[in-house]
């Protein structure tokens, strides 16, 4: 019973021979792989009664039989009110909304107010979340601190209020009828919290500039992803951006400095956590890609995922009676309090300017936007947390920003291509 806990503990520190951060030592039982395994095991408290329920409906040919009181619930829940639609474009993001009678400098305010908007919801959301995970709250003179070490608490935060913000938009807007079965938003719910699990466990081992570049490198898996669940071809460009995206990353994670602190020194650990993260984001999208086969806004989309991302969280949160303590953490702390509000406020708020953003402008400036804010986050975080970047480390993020723009003047050249093309002809579908 002794062995587990000391071989669970060496890992990181066998795979790259470096020291982990003391904060980190305090207990066997923080470490990530063993969290992930118990956070696991709750949300499969969870699935696996659901999956077994939802059999049992199906057998039994419940939409002929059942006529009870919960008839039009377990209709929604298991087998859903529409069939998909024959184009997916039907259902997916909204079309673009077109600048009829509407001046210049109204279409300048609007994108400058979704570029501000964009910037200020991610940019302070990046700041909050490496403040979050990587100092400790209520250090003196005399005590060194306090470090929250409950992802899991955060994205819980994080869900409940974007939650409830698409739960009132949905009721104070006209939606599309809902139509998909409500149980299909449980996977990209699953994946999504894992991933963004993961995205908040990294920073304990990790700094935050890696972390971004290792985002912008998530068109490889997505790609992937693409072609095992969506059956997808891409253009050659695609793959080449692609390529220079591995390379950038290579160049700044291969880059060293000397006077680098153990913060920003990437880990072993790091390495699989932001491996995870881009393996299950990669998943939520195409699966939501899939989803949008059925006739629902980009909001009522929100608002499904996470239902069941409050439930799965809250579920696994108060079996490991972890609710309560990070509660507590919360009550001995105010400013950590303000931290994990004003984190939720900004992703939620995000994701609703992106919604408007696409809308708006589509989605080529839309990812001009938030590829700037990508590289924005990276020179604040520097700025404010001191993280050190070398000439070989600059030179390989601006190769994957170059590889970014790139894509997009791509993607809006064969855009407009297809708009010429022949009726009977269609272009190779893109991520």
């Amino acid at each position: 019973r002794f062995c587990l806990p000391l071989v669970l503990a060496s890992l990181p520190t066998m795979a790259t021979g470096e020291e982990i951060a003391p904060a980190l030592q305090d207990s066997w039982g923080d470490f990530w792989l063993f969290r992930f395994f118990v956070n696991a095991a709750g949300y499969a408290s969870i699935v696996v009664p659901g999956f077994l329920l939802i059999q049992y409906f199906k057998r039994r040919n419940y939409l002929e039989t059942g006529r009870s009181i919960c008839f039009p619930v377990i209709k929604s829940c298991v087998f859903g009110s529409e069939v998909k639609s024959a184009h997916q474009d039907d259902g997916s993001l909204p079309l673009r909304a077109e600048p009829t009678e509407s001046s210049t400098a109204r279409q300048v305010f609007k994108l400058l107010f979704c570029a501000v908007g964009l910037q200020a919801s991610y940019l302070t959301w990046g700041v909050l979340q490496e403040r979050v995970m990587t100092r400790t709250y209520g250090a003196t003179e005399t005590d060194p601190g306090e470090k929250f070490k409950d992802s899991q608490f955060l994205v819980f935060m994080n869900r409940i209020l974007a939650f409830t913000v698409a739960g009132l938009y949905c009721a104070l807007t006209k939606q599309p009828r809902h139509g998909a079965p409500m149980y299909k938003y449980s996977f990209a719910s699953l994946s999504n919290i894992l991933s963004s699990w993961c995205q908040y466990e990294a920073l304990k081992y990790i700094s935050f500039p890696t972390q971004v570049l290792a985002k912008a490198s998530k068109v490889i898996p997505v790609m992937m992803m693409g072609k095992l669940v969506s059956r997808k071809s891409y253009e050659y460009w695609e793959y080449l951006t692609a390529a220079l995206i591995s390379v950038g990353v290579s160049m700044f994670l291969l880059s060293s400095a000397p006077n680098r602190t153990v913060s920003t020194v990437t880990t072993f650990s790091g390495i699989v956590l932001l491996a995870g993260y881009i393996i299950f984001d990669s998943f939520t999208s195409n699966w939501q890609d899939a989803l949008f086969t059925y006739k629902m806004s980009p909001v009522q989309m929100m608002f499904g995922v996470n239902v069941f991302s409050c439930l799965f969280t809250v579920g696994s949160l108060l079996e490991q009676g972890a609710l309560l303590e990070s509660l507590r953490f919360m009550a001995r702390y105010s400013e950590f309090t303000a931290h994990a509000v004003l984190l939720s406020v900004c992703s939620a708020c995000g994701q609703l300017f992106i919604f408007y953003t696409i809308n708006q402008f589509g989605a080529a400036v839309f990812t001009i936007i938030m590829t700037l804010r990508q590289a924005f986050a990276i020179l604040l975080s520097c700025l404010i947390y001191g993280h050190t970047v070398t000439v070989v480390g600059g030179l390989g993020i601006a190769v994957v920003f170059m590889a970014l723009f790139l894509r997009v003047y791509a993607r809006s050249r064969m855009k407009k291509r297809s708009k010429k093309l022949p009726p009977g002809e269609t272009p190779v579908q893109k991520v």
